[in-house]
């Protein structure tokens, strides 16, 4: 979870670690998710049914996954005859404290999280290349979070979400993502947001559709969100 990696680079100096997983796709989370009306209702095309920020979104599709990310000191690296190829630059936390369940309607959360990840990094607007968000394919957060991303970036903002082909894998969605919004940087391309039709108007952000997109920066910002309010960004970039 992006959190984890957040803490991780807080914890490991002093000889530390951070680390999780998730495996949540039982009968009962199913159940609960269904009866709180956040999952898909999209039946008769599975495939389709994780499609964050298209206009006909109507809930996030249950997934498990695992993804780890190995930190360690641009000293330690060097060290041992490393050159370092990915920095994790900055990292932000909030917490809504809003509703269980229900991202508060305004990101601000979202917006202070972003904020402090990118003042940590040092890094202006234009040094951003895209984001990869959170972007579960609900009605409420996808639009919650662009928002966010929007008073902190501008609307020419270019996001994605990797959910649309992954589905959201609960505690492990961080990580995975993290990993790769790191692989777009190394790649120089910004993996398409799968299923999208139409993009939500309310959204109002350059989302990557269709196509891999060039990328332009040589940082980006992955975020994660989580019931209870919790939101957290990181600011990776690539040398």
């Amino acid at each position: 979870m992006t959190p984890r990696s957040g803490v991780a680079a807080r914890w490991f100096p002093r000889g530390r670690c951070s680390g999780g997983t998730d495996a949540a796709v039982t009968p009962y989370f199913a159940a609960a998710f269904a009866r709180m009306k956040a999952m898909s209702t999209r039946r008769h095309d599975p495939a389709g049914a994780s499609r964050p920020f298209d206009v006909e979104r109507d809930g996030f599709v249950m997934a498990e996954g695992a993804g780890v990310v190995v930190l360690e000191t641009e000293q330690h690296a060097r060290g041992r005859g490393v050159r370092p190829r990915t920095h994790l630059l900055g990292y932000g936390a909030s917490t809504d404290a809003y509703q269980a369940t229900t991202p508060a309607p305004d990101g601000a959360g979202v917006e202070r999280a972003v904020r402090t990840a990118q003042a940590e990094a040092g890094l202006g607007s234009d040094d951003i290349g895209h984001v990869n968000a959170h972007g579960t394919s609900t009605p409420l957060n996808d639009v919650t979070e662009a928002a966010a991303v929007r008073r902190v970036f501008g609307g020419d903002t270019v996001i994605t979400s990797t959910k649309g082909v992954t589905g959201h894998p609960l505690g492990a969605a961080g990580a995975i993502e993290a990993v790769y919004t790191v692989l777009a940087l190394r790649h120089g391309l910004i993996p398409p947001t799968a299923n999208v039709q139409a993009v939500e108007p309310a959204v109002d952000l350059d989302v990557v559709v269709d196509l891999p997109r060039k990328n332009q920066g040589t940082a980006a910002v992955s975020n994660s969100l989580g019931f209870g309010g919790h939101n957290t960004a990181l600011v990776i970039a690539v040398t």
